[in-house]
């Protein structure tokens, strides 16, 4: 009973007081208690008792894994607030550029510019509804 969380473990003596107490016998679904199974890197083994009987539920992930955010919690869209320094600032390179190439009313060629750009626009916007398609299909998968 060490891997027992606070709300399991009381809610195992509630159910066991109950039946203590001439109440009707607590049912096996709360007798049972879940927990998330447990993370291990590389080659480490799976935690047991002293004689090996308590079954843990290990999952087991690469070594590279082990220092890095886990995979649930990273954040895969880049947005302003978790873009690089890097590309902030390549992007303050672009500021007032006239010309072939830039977008801008300045200069010959700012159309192709304006063209570029949209087409970049395009494929995100297609990208980001493909990924929001497939987090939707995955959701209703039972």
């Amino acid at each position: 009973m060490q891997n027992l969380t606070t709300k399991a473990l009381l809610a195992a003596v509630m159910a066991s007081g109950i039946a203590a107490l001439g109440g009707a016998p607590a049912p096996l679904a709360a007798q049972a208690v879940s927990a998330p199974p447990l993370v291990i890197y590389g080659k480490e083994k799976c935690p047991t008792d002293s004689n090996g009987n308590e079954i843990v539920v290990c999952v087991r992930r690469a070594p590279g894994e082990q220092f890095r955010i886990p995979k649930e919690l990273r954040e895969l869209k880049v947005t302003p607030e978790n873009e690089s320094w890097a590309a902030k600032g390549a992007s303050n390179d672009r500021v007032g550029a006239s010309g072939i190439g830039s977008c801008s009313t300045v200069g010959p060629g700012g159309a192709s510019g304006c063209f570029a750009q949209a087409g970049r626009f395009y494929k995100r916007e297609k990208q980001d509804a493909k990924a929001d398609q497939r987090a939707v299909d995955a959701a209703l998968v039972p």
